[in-house]
């Protein structure tokens, strides 16, 4: 070992991920750290795939990679397994779906010890999960501020800044010594509840945009409905246990979703609702035009169309999934855990 290296942990977690695992690994071990600095957990949900034969042929090629058992198969727990066997002074939380540059870990250490930075992170770069015109789509939309509003690691930024959160992120060991694990009630949205957490322990998190990941978005929109639904119904769940309000972009796509159904269900006895329920659709359907033109002009006629499709799939399922928390967290008193597994598996 390097003298003054800091010795890293990289925790990734893995469930069916058999089609990017091992693209997500090699880079991973392509990178510039010093190898006798560093260890790979991977912590697999029991994946019926291929997957945990693509993670024991590097574990047997690599002695530092290891597989993990996950039985309770969400990405919660998995995280806690990984920090629980950790043996690094600085944690590194990856994601199966991604790729990684070959200067990432070094990166980010280096930003950690120059800032001080509690939690340092990149920002993505949005990628296909297939050569398809909707997968293409899906990949524009998300990286777009009407897609994803402002959130700087989707949309980027010209220069380092404080930010909420980073979708994966280095920590120093001792934050989980004192702000406690990721939360298993979350199936969704653990990263964001931990780093909300950190903030109100004081603690803080940087983005760098020059520290690029390459995230390979979900490449049908079922799948789409389905991810971003969830995303919706753990937002409330994550403002009940910090205690915060939400911000405006948070709720916007909720707000539209129940003034629309309100407005348009009660139309049929007052005219007028009726009238401005049609009004505000009308609206959305022109900005989804607008929006749609303007993202896909240089992807062609293709994914335009398929982009009329995926900005009212993230808005909608979005606020269906945040009207359905509401209801589950804050006026039935659900806790998340058995329930968040169930709403996991179903949708």
């Amino acid at each position: 070992m390097a003298s003054g290296t800091k010795f890293i942990t990289v925790i990734m977690p893995c469930r069916e991920e058999e089609n990017y695992i091992g693209r997500a690994l090699a880079s991973i071990l392509a990178n510039d750290y010093p190898q006798d600095c560093l260890e790979v957990l991977v912590v697999d949900g029991m994946s019926t795939d291929g997957s945990r034969k693509i993670i024991a042929g590097f574990a047997r090629d690599y002695l530092f990679v290891k597989l993990l058992d996950n039985p309770q198969k969400i990405t919660p727990a998995a995280l806690n397994i990984g920090i629980a066997q950790a043996k690094g002074d600085i944690i590194i939380r990856v994601d199966a779906h991604s790729t990684y540059p070959s200067d990432y870990l070094s990166s980010l250490v280096a930003w950690q010890e120059k800032t001080g930075a509690d939690n340092v992170g990149g920002r993505w770069r949005i990628l296909p999960g297939s050569d398809t015109p909707m997968a293409r789509a899906i990949a524009v939309g998300l990286a777009h501020p009407f897609g994803a509003g402002n959130a700087y690691y989707r949309i980027g930024t010209s220069v380092p800044r404080w930010v909420d959160t980073v979708p994966f992120g280095c920590y120093r060991r001792e934050i989980f010594e004192q702000v406690g694990t990721f939360d298993k009630d979350l199936v969704r949205n653990q990263d964001e509840e931990f780093n909300l957490r950190l903030r109100k322990y004081g603690g803080r998190t940087l983005l760098v945009p020059d520290i690029v990941v390459d995230y390979h978005a979900r490449e049908s929109l079922p799948k789409l409905r389905r991810t971003y639904y969830q995303f919706g119904y753990f937002k409330p769940l994550v403002a009940r246990k910090l205690g915060f309000v939400l911000e405006p972009r948070q709720i916007a796509p909720s707000l539209m979703v129940l003034a629309l159904a309100v407005s348009l269900l009660l139309g049929w006895w007052l005219p007028i609702l009726g009238g401005l329920g049609l009004a505000a659709l009308a609206a959305y359907v022109l900005a989804d035009v607008f929006f749609s033109l303007g993202a896909g002009r240089q992807q062609g006629l293709a994914v335009i169309i398929c982009l009329f499709l995926v900005f009212p799939t993230l808005h909608f399922s979005y606020g269906l999934g945040f009207l359905k928390g509401l209801m589950d967290f804050l006026v039935l008193g659900k806790t998340g855990g058995k329930d968040g597994q169930d709403v996991l598996l179903s949708r």
